[in-house]
């Protein structure tokens, strides 16, 4: 599987694709483009690995900034909000259980079933 040929197709912003499983971990791709909603995962890591543009994470004690090829890992419990300035291309690696928007509803949440039938 080319990662790159999995982001063909995807037009709607901030809604993942699930690609691949792991055990209990979903590989998913998302294209993002402006700013997220604040939320975390009480009971889940989740990491953004930059394939194309770039991506901040902003954390209540600061942000991290990543371009193509890096990859951040937020911690379960941590509040955060990713943004894009431009179109960014991101792979998520999540456990099964992660919800989209973790602890938070809103007009963005994709449930799993959406994720899956991208």
């Amino acid at each position: 599987m080319n990662v790159e040929q999995q982001f063909e197709g995807i037009e709607e912003l901030w809604s993942p694709r699930v690609i691949g499983r792991v055990n209990d971990q979903y590989i998913k791709v998302a294209k993002l483009h402006g700013q997220f909603t604040w939320h975390k995962h009480d009971d889940e890591d989740e990491l953004f690995l930059v394939v194309k543009g770039r991506l901040k994470i902003q954390f209540e004690d600061g942000d991290v900034e990543l371009g193509p090829g890096d990859f951040h890992v937020v911690p379960k419990g941590v509040m955060h909000n990713p943004v894009a300035d431009q179109e960014c291309w991101v792979m998520l690696i999540e456990t099964v259980t992660t919800k989209h928007t973790g602890d938070v509803k809103s007009v963005l949440t994709k449930t799993i079933e959406q994720q899956l039938a991208s």
